[in-house]
């Protein structure tokens, strides 16, 4: 796998827009071999469509913790 660390991205405890607004910012500055790891409190299911509806893909872990990560990365 080459590409490097993920860029972290904790929006818990962020009210909605404000997450999805946020991650699609940084997704914007997205370099075609960098990923961005989205830390969330709950499952962020409007964010899957926009995702696919723009060239990306993405991986979701969910946490004993309650938490979910969200992996992102532009699709070739």
């Amino acid at each position: 796998n080459a590409m490097g660390t993920p860029i972290m991205l904790d929006v818990r405890c962020l009210e909605p827009p404000e997450p999805m607004e946020r991650v699609l910012g940084a997704l914007s500055t997205l370099g075609p071999d960098e990923q961005l790891l989205m830390i969330i409190d709950r499952q962020p299911r409007p964010l899957y469509r926009i995702l696919q509806n723009n060239g990306y893909d993405y991986r979701e872990t969910f946490k004993p913790e309650g938490i979910f990560e969200i992996l992102i990365w532009q699709a070739r």
